[in-house]
């Protein structure tokens, strides 16, 4: 058995040992701050859920409250017709939220190739039922625009019976 000051000696030999490995990896230079908590260096991770959630937030608070989030953190966005355009206002307050919520700028371009994928499925659905002259969407957003020229009311609906359940489109415009 150890005596006390044996199992002391041991502690502090053990500490100073501890301590010069962590005086070994720093250098006479403060290492660069970097964008985190205070300049402390400890970034916590974007919840890229909250950043919309707030944006949604801000939107409505800009009075558009037809933007709204679904329950798998998806924004929905107001349906723009080509005689009328977007809802009075909606620019402007999209201005003012993206600055009060930078972070949108990296989840929607996140989103985009989700968004893609999303408007690939729901177009190939259509296709195979019963609209067989759908546009592909658009490769950048998703968005789904058909020209006034080739619109059928009656070939959509069913379109939208069809696929809607199975593959939610991101979005869509008719009439350009």
């Amino acid at each position: 058995m150890d005596s006390p000051s044996r199992t002391g000696a041991r502690w502090i030999a053990a500490a100073a040992a501890a301590l010069l490995l962590t005086a070994g990896c720093s250098s006479g230079s403060a290492a660069p701050e970097v964008a985190g908590a205070g300049g402390s260096g400890r970034a916590k991770p974007q919840d890229d859920d909250q950043v919309r959630r707030a944006w949604v937030d801000c939107m409505h608070k800009q009075g558009q409250t037809g933007v709204e989030q679904d329950k798998d953190g998806n924004i929905g966005f107001p349906a723009a017709r080509t005689d009328s355009g977007l809802p009075p206002g909606y620019e402007n307050a999209t201005r003012i939220c993206d600055e009060k919520v930078p972070g949108i700028h990296q989840v929607q371009q996140a989103s985009k190739a989700k968004f893609v994928e999303m408007g690939r499925k729901w177009v190939a659905c259509a296709r195979k039922n019963g609209y067989p002259d759908m546009p592909d969407p658009d490769p950048k957003d998703g968005i789904v625009v058909v020209p006034r020229a080739v619109f059928d009311g009656t070939k959509w609906d069913a379109a939208a019976r069809a696929c809607d359940p199975q593959f939610p489109m991101p979005g869509y415009r008719i009439g350009e």
